[in-house]
């Protein structure tokens, strides 16, 4: 019986904390227009199994004096900080903007213009895109990502009406090979 109530109740305390943090902190214009690019749902999945495991390894340890209680605080952690982190990053956007999200920075709204250039890397077979904007921040866009390719693409086309350039002024953009702004100099 406990096997079935303990990942029932994981479930539903997250789904809790999900929605209740969906409902707190994202309330700006863009966080409701639907546009967003995510973390793969791989992180919540895996955070959630971690978690689970954890419970059950601390619920196991908890008889004697075991390394189960200490491996499963410190499987709980792993399983929490990826929840954490699939729930904390995001970037949502509109017409005029988006919004950058991530763990321990405050969120903050850029304009598309403030995109200043990109860098791109292949990490193990994964694109990782890498995106420079005004004020020194990057963020760091993985192809797996959900909504990551309509993101880049609506980005370069409201990126030229903001900077007030055409498409043919443009050589660097091919986004068969993953490039959309600039190259880093350097």
């Amino acid at each position: 019986m406990i096997y079935i109530l303990v990942p029932v109740l994981v479930f539903g305390v997250c789904f809790a904390v999900d929605k209740g943090f969906s409902k707190t902190f994202r309330n700006q214009i863009q966080h409701r227009s639907g546009l967003s690019v995510r973390l793969s749902k791989r992180y919540a999945l895996f955070g959630l199994i971690l978690t689970l495991v954890g419970v059950l390894a601390i619920c196991v340890g908890l008889t004697d004096e075991s390394i189960l209680r200490w491996g499963g605080i410190a499987v709980l952690l792993m399983g929490l900080g990826l929840i954490t982190y699939y729930l904390t990053f995001g970037i949502f956007y509109d017409a005029d903007s988006f919004i950058l999200t991530t763990f321990g920075k405050k969120s903050k709204t850029y304009r598309y213009a403030d995109i200043r250039s990109q860098q791109l890397y292949n990490s193990y077979g994964q694109t990782l895109i890498e995106l420079y904007l005004r004020g020194g921040r990057s963020v760091q866009l993985q192809a797996s990502m959900t909504g990551v390719y309509p993101f880049l693409d609506f980005a370069f086309e409201m990126w030229l009406l903001q900077t007030g350039r055409r498409s043919e002024d443009c050589p660097f953009h091919d986004p068969d090979n993953s490039c959309w702004f600039p190259p880093t100099e350097g």
